[in-house]
């Protein structure tokens, strides 16, 4: 969702942290987006992280339920 935001000012990053530290700057920091999607998408960030690269990452129904919900919220914001 993020890199189809940036697409508006025909921007493209190969690296998910590149996006993400893009959208705060230029969507989030000007309130554009509200801070609490920054925050929402940093934690999806995170987690996604963890489970490509964490070998012994277990994700709990709950978490994986919270980070659906989280998605959800940006979606509708976008």
């Amino acid at each position: 969702m993020a890199k189809a935001v940036l697409t508006l000012n025909e921007v493209d990053f190969k690296r998910h942290k590149d996006v993400v530290a893009y959208f705060n700057k230029e969507y989030v920091a000007t309130e554009k987006f509200s801070k609490d999607t920054g925050r929402k998408l940093a934690r999806l960030q995170q987690k996604r992280e963890k489970s490509d690269y964490d070998d012994f990452f277990i994700a709990l129904k709950e978490e994986a339920e919270s980070q659906v919900e989280a998605a959800r919220d940006i979606l509708k914001e976008v």
